[in-house]
C-alpha cells in the first residue's frame, strides 16, 4: 500500500524572464515530489507554455484580482483553499503571492515556502533582495529541504520553424523592452547597423519582440531590409525553436534574452546602469554580458566582435 501523494502548489506569475529563471527551481520541485502532484499557478501568457512541460500535473491560470473586484478574490480563496495544499512554494515572493497566504484563514494553512509573514519556511535571508535570482531560489528551496536546483532545461519547448521560411545562419535581434526604461535599450539605429553587418556576414538578422515593440522592430526593418521582422508572430515553443538553432542572439535586458539564453544560444546581452546584472543577468553556458553607463556609447563593433565573422 503506497502512501496518498502529497498536493503540491508553486506560484510563479511572471514576467517572461522570471519564469525561464524558475525553469531550474521547477525541476528541482518536480524531483523532490516525484510521486506528488504538483500544481503550478501563473498568469495567462505562460500557462500553455508550461503547460507543455514535464515539470507540472496541472496549470492553474491566476487572473490577478484587482483590489475591488471582491467576486474574484473570493473565486480565488476558494479555488486555493479547496485545493488540497499540503505546501506552497512561492517562487514569486511578491506582496500580492505572499498575500495569497492569507487566503487560506481561517483554520489551517499548509507549509509554505517563501516570505509571507508566519510561513512555516520562510527564506529568512535579511540580504535576499541583494541575492542573483537563480541563487535566491536556491537558497530558498534549501531552507525548504530541497538541496540541489539543476540548471534551467528547454528541451521539452520546440516547434517547426519550416513555415518562417529562415536561412539556416541566422542571428537573433531582441532590440526591445520595457517601455518606460528606455536607457535598459540599445539605440534602434544601432540595431539596424547591426543587422546590416550581420548581411554583410551572409547571416540572416531576425528580429523578436512583442507586437508592442512592432513599430519600433519595423523602424530597425526598414533601415535593413534583408532583416526578418517576427515581431509579435512568435509563440514562446518558436522562441524556444528559434534559439536553439541560432548562430547567436543579441539584445537588451529582456525577457527573450533569458530564453536564448537558457537554451544554449550563444547570447550577448546588453546593460546600462538601468538594471544591474550581478542581481538578474541571463545565465546560460554561452552568455556575454556588455555593460555602459549609457548604452548609447556602445558602438556596433564592440557588439560584433563577440559575434561570428562568417
Amino acid at each position: 500500500m503506497t502512501d496518498t501523494p502529497r498536493r503540491i502548489l508553486v506560484i510563479k506569475l511572471g514576467a517572461l524572464g522570471d519564469v525561464v529563471q524558475a525553469l531550474g527551481p521547477f525541476a528541482a520541485i518536480r524531483r523532490h515530489h516525484a510521486g506528488d502532484h504538483v500544481t503550478l499557478l501563473t498568469t495567462q501568457p505562460y500557462a500553455e507554455f508550461l503547460a507543455a512541460s514535464p515539470l507540472f500535473d496541472e496549470v492553474w491560470v491566476d487572473e490577478r484580482p484587482r483590489a475591488l473586484q471582491a467576486g474574484a478574490w473570493l473565486a480565488l480563496r476558494r479555488r486555493l483553499r479547496g485545493g488540497g495544499f499540503t505546501r506552497v512554494y512561492d517562487l514569486q515572493t511578491s506582496d500580492r503571492s505572499s498575500f495569497y497566504f492569507q487566503l487560506f484563514r481561517p483554520g489551517a494553512r499548509p507549509e509554505w515556502s517563501g516570505i509571507a509573514r508566519g510561513c512555516s519556511h520562510p527564506h529568512a535571508n535579511p540580504a535576499r533582495d541583494l541575492m542573483h535570482t537563480a541563487e535566491r531560489q536556491a537558497e530558498q528551496l534549501r531552507m525548504a529541504g530541497i538541496a540541489a536546483v539543476p540548471a534551467p532545461d528547454l528541451g521539452w519547448a520546440d516547434a517547426d520553424l519550416t513555415p518562417l521560411g529562415l536561412s539556416e545562419r541566422f542571428v537573433l535581434l531582441a532590440p526591445g523592452g520595457a517601455a518606460h526604461r528606455p536607457a535598459k535599450r540599445w539605440p534602434a539605429r544601432h540595431y539596424a547597423d547591426l543587422a546590416n553587418l550581420l548581411a554583410a556576414r551572409g547571416m540572416t538578422p531576425v528580429l523578436i519582440g512583442t507586437a508592442s515593440e512592432a513599430a519600433m522592430l519595423a523602424a530597425v526593418a526598414r533601415a535593413a531590409p534583408q532583416a526578418v521582422d517576427l515581431g509579435g508572430r512568435t509563440s514562446l515553443f518558436e522562441l524556444a525553436a528559434l534559439a536553439r538553432r541560432a548562430v547567436a542572439a543579441v539584445g537588451n535586458d529582456t525577457g527573450p534574452m533569458h530564453l536564448t539564453a537558457a537554451a544554449g544560444c550563444a547570447s550577448v546581452v546588453l546593460y546600462s546602469h538601468e538594471s544591474d546584472p550581478a542581481l538578474c543577468a541571463q545565465r546560460g553556458p554561452k552568455v556575454t554580458i556588455l555593460r555602459r553607463p549609457d548604452l548609447a556609447a556602445l558602438t556596433v563593433e564592440e557588439v560584433a566582435a563577440h559575434l561570428p565573422a562568417a
